[in-house]
C-alpha cells in the first residue's frame, strides 16, 4: 500500500520558540557553509554498485556525517542488486532522469519511480532492485552519512 505525502513544514506562527538559540553567526552554525559548482562535479565510480557512477554533494561535510546527499547515475548495463537491507535511520530518493523498479519486503507488488518520482525508502527494510533505465539519474539522502550494506 502506498501513502499519500502529507504537509509537515511548520509556519513560523504554529512554534512557540525557536528549537535552538537564535539567529547564529557562522562559526556556531549548526551545519558548515558549502557550496559546489555543476561546472566542478566530480563522479566516482567508489560506490555500492559496479553500474553507476557518485557524486558526494558535500552534505556529510557540512552536517558531520549526520546526513548525506548524492547524485547517482548509470554508467553500464544494470545488474540486479539483490536483496539487501541498510543499517541507516532514513533513506530518500528523488529521481531526476529515467526509471528504477524496487521490490520491498512487506510491500506487495513492484514500485516503479520515473523521473519526478520522490521515495522514502523503509529505512532497515530489506530491498531490491529489480530493474532500471540505462538513463538512469538519482538523487539520494540517506541518515547517517555512513552506513553498512547487508546482503541477505
Amino acid at each position: 500500500m502506498l501513502t499519500i505525502p502529507q504537509p509537515c513544514a511548520k509556519t513560523t506562527a504554529d512554534m512557540a520558540k525557536p528549537t535552538y538559540s537564535g539567529p547564529r553567526k557562522l562559526p556556531q552554525a549548526l551545519s558548515q557553509f558549502r557550496l559546489q559548482r555543476a561546472e566542478e562535479a566530480r563522479f566516482e565510480r567508489e560506490g555500492l554498485r559496479p553500474d553507476a557512477e557518485y557524486r558526494d554533494l558535500g552534505l556529510a561535510a557540512a552536517t558531520a556525517g549526520r546526513f548525506s546527499l548524492k547524485h547517482i547515475r548509470a554508467i553500464a548495463g544494470f545488474e540486479t542488486t539483490g536483496w539487501h537491507w541498510h543499517d541507516m535511520h532514513a533513506h530518500f530518493i528523488y529521481v531526476l532522469r529515467g526509471s528504477i523498479t524496487f521490490r520491498f519486503e512487506g510491500i506487495d507488488g513492484e514500485v516503479t519511480l520515473k523521473a519526478g518520482d520522490a521515495l522514502s525508502q523503509p529505512a532497515g527494510v530489506p530491498h531490491n532492485v529489480i530493474a532500471r533505465s540505462d538513463d538512469f539519474e538519482v538523487l539520494e539522502l540517506n541518515v547517517p552519512a555512513d552506513y553498512g550494506t547487508f546482503e541477505l
